[in-house]
């Protein structure tokens, strides 16, 4: 309807001011991603409501919300009277349809319809909320308003931030040294260990050349 920078008087969603307060604060978007909320009904106009959004969108906008009905299941039950009988193993409940294929041999029905690939025309691509957009389109050129707003920080909020980044300096330096002192740790006692282990070998062939030189004798003695 109207659109005054961030701000925009939306109609056609609802059909009273009773089903805008309803939703008051709820979270809306637009077609091209762009996310708002809703503010208060506009009561010269039935169904028309006040909205804000992060950024400017545009007349041509289609802004949706999602909302969900509670749907009550219709309740069934199958009465199960063989348990009636003497023996309650004998019963059996009714087999899945994945049990019946596996038990009857029969394959899972291939229909060539359902073989396709999606392809999204790009002027639908363009017009898709960003959750449902491919995922391999081309970099962002221009700068969103999310990105290119400056952000003004108050004295007290400078020096908390100041003090908050210091103190995070600190703490990645400390973490850095306890890391360097540890790698250093691992290598100085993998060293240990493999001069252990050569002395091991060492000694494990000596024990073997004495073995077999006894051996040896005992047999040569027989």
């Amino acid at each position: 309807m109207k659109i005054f920078k961030n701000t925009a008087f939306i109609k056609n969603m609802f059909s009273s001011a009773l089903e805008v307060a309803k939703f008051e604060g709820a979270f809306i978007r637009t077609v091209s991603g762009i996310r708002g909320q809703i503010k208060k009904p506009d009561l010269r106009r039935e169904g028309c409501f006040r909205a804000t959004f992060e950024d400017k969108i545009l007349i041509s906008d289609i802004v949706f919300l999602r909302a969900w009905y509670p749907v009550k299941p219709k309740k069934f039950y199958n009465s199960v009277c063989s348990l009636l009988l003497a023996d309650k193993n004998s019963w059996k409940g009714m087999r899945l349809m994945g049990q019946l294929r596996k038990d009857e041999g029969v394959k899972i029905p291939d229909n060539p319809d359902s073989r396709y690939r999606l392809k999204i025309p790009r002027q639908l691509q363009a017009e898709l909320p960003y959750a449902n957009k491919p995922k391999n389109m081309d970099k962002q050129r221009k700068k969103s308003y999310m990105q290119k707003r400056a952000v003004i920080l108050e004295p007290h909020e400078r020096k908390v931030y100041s003090l908050m980044s210091a103190i995070n300096t600190i703490k990645k330096h400390k973490e850095k040294a306890v890391r360097t002192k540890a790698a250093e740790r691992r290598k100085k006692l993998q060293e240990v260990a493999a001069k252990q282990e050569v002395v091991d070998q060492k000694k494990k062939r000596a024990n073997l050349k004495e073995f077999y030189r006894r051996e040896a004798l005992k047999t040569r003695g027989k």
